[in-house]
C-alpha cells in the first residue's frame, strides 16, 4: 500500500482506538492502518531466495538489499551475489507514494546495461521466482475497493479477511491479479497471508512464515509465495531475510542507475 495524505489522517484518528474498538473498523480503515505501519528510514539485509519446482527440485540464490525513504517515496537496490550464473544482476526500484507509475530497472551483466521494466511487463516473473515485478513495490490504496469478509485465526493470531478488488483493467494487467484476499493480523495490522486470484484458474498464495520486530518495526523475515493451478502446486519461492539493519546511514547516490550498472 502507498502513503497518501488521507491515510495519514486516518492513522491519526485511529491511533487512540482501544483494542476492543478495532472490531468495528471498516475494511478501508484496516487497509489504511496496514499502509500506515511504521517503516525504517533505511534498511539493509541479506536475502536467500529458494526456488522449488513442481517436482520439488530446489535452486538457491543469494542477494543483498538496501532501501531508503526519500520523503514519502521508497528507493530499493538489490544485487544477486550467488550463484555464478546470476551474480552481478541488479534491480533498482523507485516506489512512488503518488499515483505516478513506479520506476524499475533490471541490470544484466551479460548485456552491460540496465533495462527499464515497462508497465506491461510488471506482471511477469521476477528472476524466475513466484514474485512478480509488481510484487516488488507497494500497492496504491486508491486502485482497489475493499470488503471485510470475516475473521479467521492464522497461526494462533486473529486476522481480518479482506477482499481487495482492482478498480480498473489497467491495474489487473499490471499486477496479473483479478482479485486478492488479504489476512491482516488484528494485533499489529501486518498482512500475514494473501490469496491472489489469476486468469485460467491459477492462484498465488503468500504466507509470512516468520515475523520479527526489529528496532520497533515489524519485518517479515521468511516469506513464501506459491503458485497453483487448481489445487496442484506448480512452483514456489521462499525468501529468507537475515543480517537486517535499520536506520543506518546510506548515501542517496547508491540508488542511481550509475550504481546499478556499476554492479557489486
Amino acid at each position: 500500500m502507498k502513503n497518501q495524505l488521507f491515510k495519514r489522517l486516518v492513522l491519526m484518528a485511529l491511533v487512540a482506538i482501544s483494542p476492543l474498538a478495532t472490531a468495528s473498523l471498516t475494511a478501508q480503515e484496516i487497509v489504511a492502518q496496514v499502509d500506515a505501519l511504521e517503516e525504517a528510514n533505511t534498511s539493509k539485509s541479506t536475502m536467500q531466495m529458494i526456488l522449488v519446482d513442481k517436482k520439488g527440485k530446489q535452486r538457491s540464490r543469494t542477494m543483498t538489499s538496501q532501501s531508503k525513504m526519500m520523503g514519502d517515496d521508497e528507493y530499493k537496490l538489490l544485487f544477486f551475489a550467488a550463484p555464478a550464473n546470476v551474480k552481478g544482476t541488479g534491480f533498482l526500484t523507485y516506489d512512488y507514494a503518488s499515483d505516478k507509475e513506479d520506476d524499475q530497472w533490471l541490470y544484466l551483466p551479460a548485456l552491460g546495461k540496465a533495462k527499464r521494466i515497462a508497465a506491461a511487463d510488471k506482471s511477469g516473473s521476477f528472476m524466475g521466482s513466484d514474485f512478480t515485478y509488481a510484487d516488488m513495490t507497494q500497492r496504491n490504496l486508491d486502485d482497489y475497493t475493499y470488503k471485510l469478509l470475516q475473521e479467521k485465526e492464522v497461526d494462533g493470531k486473529a486476522t481480518w479477511v479482506i477482499e481487495s478488488t482492482p478498480k480498473s483493467q489497467s491495474v489487473i494487467d499490471e499486477t496479473g491479479y483479478l482479485k486478492s484476499y488479504l489476512f491482516v493480523r488484528q494485533d499489529n495490522f501486518v498482512v500475514v497471508q494473501a490469496i491472489h486470484m489469476m486468469p485460467d484458474n491459477y492462484r498465488k498464495y503468500m504466507s509470512v512464515k516468520q515475523l520479527a520486530q526489529i528496532d520497533g518495526i515489524w519485518v517479515p523475515t521468511e516469506i513464501e509465495m506459491k503458485t497453483t493451478l487448481g489445487k496442484t502446486r506448480q512452483h514456489s519461492t521462499l525468501l529468507i531475510l537475515s543480517n537486517i539493519t535499520n536506520n543506518q546511514p546510506i548515501d542517496d547516490q547508491i540508488f542511481s542507475l550509475r550504481e546499478l550498472v556499476k554492479g557489486l
